[in-house]
């Protein structure tokens, strides 16, 4: 069954009413199960084998990078306390407009706003960043809200796809560095509107929408609905749980963004710039790997303005806000590997295709 409000049902002789966005469940079974961690030993094997391998690409390919090893790795570090400090004002951000929406906002409210067709509601959601604009790591605990206060999966998805492109800042800072030229500003509004409608309808398909979310969520779900005490109370226990959900995937997902940018030698994504096709490709990798603010993104691609084809950095502007490491590390504390999976998919290949209409086009 889809998170949306349940209505009242008799078994055992007991009534059970579900307030919010919670799944109906046989009497006297466990409310939650228990969350599985990844056992220190494990994670600090994996530390060191990431660092044998740099220093085994030190080793024996010293040709590869320019800088030595110790730079590198400063140079990781750098990059991902930047990704973290520019996104960590904005996941604060979503967490507090999150609270608002599950504590504050009276019941009722989204149903009467929101139309009843599930098209024209996904429409009106892709539209929502007009309103909302954060940065995409801030939508994703405003999303989580959403789905506890009735939204289904598929919707808080169309929202998640749409709001990194289709919001006020996003539309002035690529106009600032595009301008007109080249359709670039309206290719990326049209294209991250259409890319969002898209899997907002694939996934409203889905013969099990709940099967779309992690077990923990899920079971976040059922202890928020039940949460007992005064609103502010409950404000200030949901911005913990919040906060505890979303910034170690924010930690990880930094971090990955950092040390992917000093293992992928740039030259070579530059060197195939040239391509009309291949210069697609290049920048939808570059797009996933430096993870860069959708608020900002635009003033990065115009550095490769000269090198790469308008198609290409139409893919980069599309792919980066929806799907980079950081991103996909923040939707994995929501929606399952396999849901992911199929929204990287639809994503590349959707911006691959606009890419290449664009470049024909041109």
């Amino acid at each position: 069954m889809p998170l949306q409000t349940a209505p009242r049902r008799r078994e055992s002789g007991v009534t059970i009413t579900s307030p919010g966005p919670r799944r109906e469940r046989p009497v006297g079974t466990a409310v939650a199960r228990p969350r599985r961690r990844i056992h220190p030993g494990i994670a600090a094997l994996l530390g060191a084998v990431a660092v044998g391998a740099l220093v085994a690409i030190d080793v024996f390919a010293p040709s590869l990078f320019p800088a030595a090893l110790p730079t590198r790795v400063q140079d990781g570090l750098t990059l991902s306390l930047s990704v973290l400090f520019e996104a960590l004002p904005f996941v604060v951000l979503g967490v507090l407009l999150s609270i608002v929406v599950q504590v504050w906002l009276p019941d009722g409210v989204i149903e009467r706003i929101l139309p009843k067709s599930g098209w024209a509601r996904r429409a009106v959601l892709s539209l929502l960043g007009m309103l909302i604009p954060v940065c995409e790591c801030g939508n994703v605990p405003f999303a989580r809200g959403l789905m506890m206060r009735g939204l289904a999966p598929a919707e808080a998805l169309t929202f998640l796809m749409a709001a990194p492109i289709v919001n006020p800042i996003v539309i002035l800072t690529t106009h600032a560095a595009f301008g007109w030229d080249g359709g670039i500003l309206v290719a990326r509004l049209v294209g991250g509107y259409l890319i969002a409608n898209l899997i907002g309808w694939i996934y409203s398909r889905h013969p099990a929408p709940d099967a779309l979310l992690t077990s923990h969520f899920r079971d976040t779900c059922e202890r928020v609905a039940h949460e007992p005490g005064t609103p502010v109370r409950r404000s200030l226990t949901q911005f913990l749980i919040e906060l505890r959900a979303v910034m170690p995937a924010l930690v990880i997902g930094s971090a990955l963004a950092g040390g992917v940018q000093v293992l992928v030698p740039r030259d070579v994504l530059l060197a195939i710039g040239a391509n009309p096709v291949l210069s697609i490709v290049a920048m939808i990798a570059l797009a996933i790997t430096v993870a860069i603010c959708s608020n900002v993104d635009a003033f990065f691609a115009l550095s490769f303005a000269s090198t790469f084809s308008s198609g290409a950095l139409i893919a980069f502007l599309l792919v980066g806000p929806l799907v980079d490491i950081k991103m996909l590390a923040l939707l994995r504390t929501t929606f399952t590997a396999r849901t992911l999976a199929g929204i990287v998919a639809v994503v590349i290949l959707a911006a691959f295709g606009i890419g290449i209409g664009v470049n024909v086009l041109a």
